[in-house]
């Protein structure tokens, strides 16, 4: 999809409420976590985010996912957006996406222009509240994984995400006799799924709402 319509596809859907839950579900590993939607979140929840920018790569739009390294953790070896959790000095979650995206692949914060924010997303599994950041560079950016945190950098492209056979699903078996039906993309041989699919699939409506 070319760089400029998709921006302004994404401009005219954010004038509009966000798909929010709807959107959240349809890219949701069945059976769902309720908590994901619980309004009341625990006490000691921590805030989050990630930043989906969007930049041209011969005229067409494309965003960075980064694939977590492996490690004693619940997201190790998952595919994400550049992000992480909220630092005392942060001014807000837009402060965040940056300073986080900076940190893990180099992103310029200062060639990022911010045009909106999809809806917060509960993760049960690590307690963060993630609020996922939209923006846009004109420039090509030269990625520079952090290797403590990036394994690596997927470029892609939002006409590779909206293709009807990106978005499949499957039967995983996460271990201990938990089983879920599974929503995913698969981008660049990898499975995308879980609450960055869910980020994705509201990203994707957003699009269909611009039209």
């Amino acid at each position: 999809m070319e760089f400029e319509k998709t921006l302004k596809l994404l401009e005219k859907g954010l004038n509009r409420p966000l798909p929010g839950k709807e959107a959240h579900l349809s890219m949701s590993p069945k059976p769902i976590d309720l908590k994901r939607f619980d309004p009341k979140l625990p006490d000691n929840f921590r805030r989050g985010a990630v930043l989906i920018m969007l930049y041209p790569v011969r005229n067409q739009a494309y965003f960075p996912l980064i694939k977590r390294p492996e490690y004693p953790g619940v997201h190790s070896g998952q595919i994400a957006f550049p992000g992480g959790k909220m630092d005392e000095t942060d001014i807000d979650v837009v402060d965040t996406a940056l300073r986080e995206a900076a940190e893990e692949v180099a992103i310029d914060r200062r060639k990022v222009e911010v045009i909106g924010k999809l809806s917060d997303l509960f993760i049960p599994a690590s307690n963060f509240l993630v609020s996922p950041i939209l923006g846009y560079s004109r420039e090509l950016p030269e990625f520079i994984p952090e290797e403590r945190e990036v394994e690596r950098v997927i470029p892609t492209s939002v006409q590779t995400l909206i293709l009807p056979q990106t978005k499949r699903r499957s039967q995983f078996d996460f271990g201990k006799g938990l089983r879920l039906d599974t929503p995913y993309f698969s981008i660049e041989d990898e499975i995308v799924w879980g609450a960055t699919a869910m980020i994705l699939g509201e990203f994707i409506q957003l699009l269909e709402n611009g039209k």
